[in-house]
């Protein structure tokens, strides 16, 4: 009794698995030689098997030429060309679509991927830039809205006009003026500023190649930085001081902003103009905010990031999110860093293993461009926000320390200390051709006021 009892506990002690199991083995027992009668046609069995009968009967008759290709016929029409006659299970049921055809073809077409874009791996030109000075701290390439480049070689600096290809020289400043440090188009792309390594700030107007007016006494060194918004031109220099200008008046400085205790390298205004990040030598970056600026006293710093472990030269405002900052570190950093300029917080790093020289975000798709130093001298492109690398662009033989973008976004113009100056197809063709920028009158709205 109680061996029965626990015989009895130990065969229902699963009995869900034990059942399964039980019904899977009954099912792989089924002797698969007999025929299942409802997957089978008796009566193309019953033709079939007739029909061979009568065969063996009157060979002369079934031997027929012409009796021969009528049934080869009749056979291909009533698809009686089948040469089984037992079927042992049954076809399977016909496929039901889940979501209705009309809309599981629109479907597929929305989930398409676009077409992976060609990106050039080497420049479409290459122009000489001898006497370029070979210093990371400086800025002295800009690409502006009248599709005109500027670059600064020396104590001279040249325009090349992207839409023919012509050179100019627009000034060559006195030695002991020079040589140039920093260059800026003004958004109107016919005036540009001019820092140098005296302290001063020129504008000039390139269509009359005419010097407007020198900016001085804001400074006690080389203007390395320069960047504008609307009429303000805001200076950064070697004495950690950045300078809000007001080109309209006589005293021009209206705001000054102090929190660098070393060189100003990097100054970007925000697409809105609402916020201004710096960078500098002393390994800081600073946003700060244009509403809490103050002509009375120094204005206070809305952050200040103390992450980066070098200097922070590229920086690059995100042309579809405007409070994303990616910035750049130098040689001993190396690493690109993305920061919500609202919060202060810091929302990835990448190392790049190198030098980071100069950020550019493409105005058309979700990518990063930078540019990079020591050892591979490279333009690195990447998608963003995964930070995968899209392609590694080769040809400089020195540090890449300038990049600037055309006015339609497509092409960058490199230069780096090998004396050279690339331009290379990296972004690719916009597919909606963006209207034209209406033409900005300021910041020389009233020209004859200038003094």
């Amino acid at each position: 009794m109680n061996s029965s009892a626990s015989s009895t506990k130990t065969k229902s002690r699963f009995p869900l698995q034990d059942q399964l199991l039980q019904k899977r083995n009954s099912r792989e027992n089924l002797d698969r030689f007999i025929p299942n009668r409802s997957a089978m046609d008796m009566d193309y069995a019953y033709t079939m098997l007739t029909d061979a009968k009568k065969g063996k009967e009157n060979p002369a008759l079934s031997s027929s030429p012409a009796r021969e290709a009528y049934r080869k016929q009749l056979a291909e029409t009533f698809n009686m060309n089948k040469t089984r006659i037992l079927a042992f299970k049954n076809k399977p049921p016909t496929p039901v679509d889940a979501i209705p055809q009309e809309f599981s073809s629109t479907a597929h077409q929305v989930k398409a991927a676009k077409p992976r874009r060609h990106i050039p791996q080497t420049s479409e030109r290459t122009l000489d830039a001898p006497d370029l000075v070979d210093d990371y701290y400086l800025n002295l390439l800009d690409w502006g809205s009248s599709n005109v480049l500027s670059i600064a070689l020396g104590s001279t600096v040249y325009m090349w006009d992207a839409s023919d290809g012509n050179t100019s020289e627009l000034v060559t400043v006195y030695e002991e003026m020079g040589p140039v440090t920093s260059i800026k188009w003004a958004p109107d792309g016919r005036h540009i500023a001019v820092g140098l390594n005296n302290s001063e700030v020129q504008l000039w107007d390139s269509t009359s190649n005419r010097l407007l007016r020198t900016l001085k006494g804001g400074h006690g060194s080389r203007v390395g930085a320069l960047d504008w918004n609307n009429h303000i031109l805001t200076t950064g220099g070697m004495d950690g001081q950045i300078i809000n200008n007001d080109v309209r008046v006589r005293s021009h400085i209206v705001e000054t902003y102090q929190g660098h205790h070393q060189e100003v390298c990097g100054l970007k205004w925000s697409a809105s103009g609402s916020q201004l990040a710096s960078g500098g030598n002393d390994n800081l970056l600073h946003i700060w905010d244009r509403s809490m600026a103050s002509s009375s006293s120094p204005t206070q710093y809305l952050h200040r990031m103390e992450d980066h472990t070098a200097a922070v030269k590229a920086l690059a405002w995100c042309p579809f999110q405007g409070n994303l900052l990616a910035t750049g570190g130098g040689g001993g950093d190396r690493t690109i860093k993305f920061w919500n300029t609202h919060t202060g917080a810091c929302l990835n790093s990448i190392d790049t293993g190198s030098q980071v020289c100069a950020l550019l975000w493409n105005k058309n798709e979700r990518e990063l461009l930078s540019s990079h130093g020591f050892t591979q001298n490279q333009l690195t492109l990447w998608k963003y926000p995964s930070m995968v690398k899209m392609a590694e662009l080769t040809g400089h033989t020195s540090r890449v320390l300038f990049m600037s973008q055309s006015p339609d976004g497509c092409t960058v113009a490199s230069a780096a200390g090998d004396e050279t100056l690339r331009f290379w197809n990296v972004f690719g063709t916009p597919e909606v051709a963006k209207p034209a920028p209406k033409t900005v009158t300021e910041p020389f709205a009233h020209l004859n006021r200038i003094r």
